[in-house]
């Protein structure tokens, strides 16, 4: 064979295997796979609030008028609450996008009370009453709320929750401005069933903290006084104090949500 013969076969052999590389290396090569994570549902958070109450209830009651030396009496002020403070931590779990649920407590602070009444007795005439107190709670809530979808970082939720409220009546005082006479109430304590509505928005402050603004109908039960004792022991009488019927509060409340995971 000669060497021109020679250097065309190495030739061709060359260009066939260089034809041949791209394909072996075209099998041979494995893409990387890249696993895209699945979207993480779910999640602890924590919880705190501010806010302030709105209160009202349905009537002050005592077995004190049941005195049959009362002809008659009524209100020419039924009474009512001041605002107060509130204060709440809690701890919650978001099952999905759309359901989350938690656990609360909150410390409702001494809201004055005011009320005025007039007596018709047959030992004293036409008289007036002029009530004073102090009411505070604490509540505990297990709570549940569907978030309805986010808008530009705001989610708005509604939710409702069941618990129990210890209801505290205390600096309670009557002052009878026509008999120059007056009494008071020892400070008195009870749980009660509570249920609330919520309703609210959630805005994304980070990709773990949500502020809250809230607001809920909370309905606490009633709450109660002590034995009410004359300022002159020789008029005491038998009973069991004052009865606030039925207290509920519109609360607006100021919170911050924050994910641990």
């Amino acid at each position: 064979m000669d060497m021109h013969n020679f250097a065309k076969k190495v030739l061709a052999a060359a260009v066939v295997a260089g034809a041949c590389a791209p394909a072996m290396a075209a099998d041979l090569y494995e893409p990387p796979i890249i696993e895209v994570p699945a979207p993480v549902y779910g999640g602890w958070y924590i919880r705190g609030h501010i806010g302030m109450s709105n209160q009202n209830f349905d009537g002050l009651e005592s077995s004190l008028y049941d005195n049959p030396t009362i002809n008659d009496f009524g209100w020419y002020d039924e009474g009512g609450f001041a605002s107060a403070p509130l204060f709440g931590v809690g701890v919650g779990y978001e099952f999905n996008d759309y359901l989350r649920g938690d656990l609360t407590v909150e410390y409702r602070g001494k809201s004055d009370f005011e009320a005025l009444d007039w007596v018709d007795s047959a030992v004293t005439g036409l008289t007036t009453n002029d009530f004073r107190a102090k009411k505070s709670e604490w509540l505990i809530m297990a709570n549940a709320y569907a978030d309805l979808g986010t808008f530009y970082s705001v989610t708005p939720y509604l939710g409702a929750g069941i618990g129990a409220s210890r209801n505290t009546i205390s600096h309670f005082r009557d002052v009878n401005v026509i008999t120059g006479g007056g009494g008071y109430a020892d400070k008195e304590s009870e749980w009660n069933f509570a249920w609330a509505l919520h309703a609210g928005l959630g805005i994304e402050a980070t990709e773990r903290m949500t502020i809250d603004l809230g607001y809920s109908f909370v309905s606490l039960g009633d709450a109660k006084t002590g034995t009410f004792h004359n300022d002159d022991p020789a008029f005491d009488l038998d009973n069991d104090g004052f009865q606030f019927n039925d207290i509920y509060s519109h609360d607006f409340k100021l919170g911050v949500r924050y994910a641990l995971n």
